[in-house]
């Protein structure tokens, strides 16, 4: 689901500008920008961005990674209090462990057309037979963070191009092991 600008709070906005601010951070490691915070009562609680790169761990998706520093700091898995910012719409798997936390609410900005389980593939929050209704709302400050990933994929795209003319010019193969994984079309949605 998704509103209007207009009907988000100067809080939000707030808090989903730490969240780009997140996304930031990823794009400097390599990663692909997606970045999320954990808002209680108005109070900063966690923040992450993406990091299975990095990691070598694929559920370290920015909001799980705020979701462990979060449960970790308030010594409880179930988090009923609190309310999820990120950059992009979430997964599969992130939507059943915010789920499976308790969140009251989750704020997203660009909408993920290839993996988005919060109305753009499918709607996992909408489902009336899981144990709990987590509020999602789409939308915030979606053209800054749409923008972000279009600019990190065309830089990967160009850096990838460049290897490999280098590597042509040089009649050399392109070194073993080394892999950029594009998404093909959209560039939403892969590697988040």
């Amino acid at each position: 689901m998704s509103a209007e600008e207009s009907e988000f709070t100067p809080a939000d906005e707030s808090a989903m500008r730490i969240a780009l601010d997140q996304a930031h951070n990823a794009w400097l490691a390599g990663e692909v920008p997606v970045g999320a915070v954990i808002m209680r009562e108005g109070q900063v609680i966690a923040t992450g961005y993406n990091r299975p790169i990095t990691t070598h761990d694929p559920t370290a998706h920015a909001e799980i990674v705020a979701l462990r520093h979060a449960a970790q700091l308030l010594e409880n898995y179930r988090l009923p209090d609190c309310e999820l910012y990120v950059t992009l719409e979430p997964c599969a798997m992130c939507a059943m462990a915010l789920m499976h936390a308790r969140f009251k609410r989750v704020v997203f900005a660009a909408p993920d057309p290839k993996t988005g389980v919060a109305g753009s593939v499918l709607d996992l929050f909408s489902h009336r037979q899981l144990n709990h209704h987590t509020q999602i709302v789409g939308g915030l400050l979606a053209e800054p963070a749409s923008r972000l990933l279009k600019e990190f994929f065309a830089e990967r795209r160009a850096q990838l191009k460049a290897e490999r003319d280098a590597a042509r010019a040089l009649d050399e193969p392109i070194p073993v092991g080394h892999v950029i994984e594009l998404p093909v079309g959209d560039d939403v949605g892969d590697d988040h």
